[in-house]
């Protein structure tokens, strides 16, 4: 195992995803999170097993978690469990 998700590891991706692809986290909230109202998206946490987003809908905020569909083993399996999620979810 390349790396555990210890809290710095979830908050440098987090980071990333915020910072560079924040388009992504909102996909990731409409399509895997049903939050299909949401207007902005940031993601708080991820570990092994799912993704915290805090969501914005209209003038309310909301947490919505996101399981993954396997046990994630490092944040390289996570780089690729997130790209694979972005791609299916644009292809739908």
């Amino acid at each position: 195992m390349a790396d555990a998700f210890s809290p710095d590891v979830s908050d440098r991706i987090c980071k990333h995803m915020n910072d560079d692809h924040a388009e992504a986290v909102l996909v990731y909230a409409k399509v895997f999170g049903g939050a299909k109202e949401a207007i902005a998206a940031q993601m708080l946490k991820i570990d092994a097993d799912g993704m915290d987003l805090q969501i914005q809908q209209a003038a309310a905020t909301a947490p919505v978690r996101i399981t993954f569909d396997h046990t994630l083993q490092d944040s390289e399996d996570a780089h690729q469990t997130l790209i694979a999620m972005v791609k299916q979810a644009r292809a739908n």
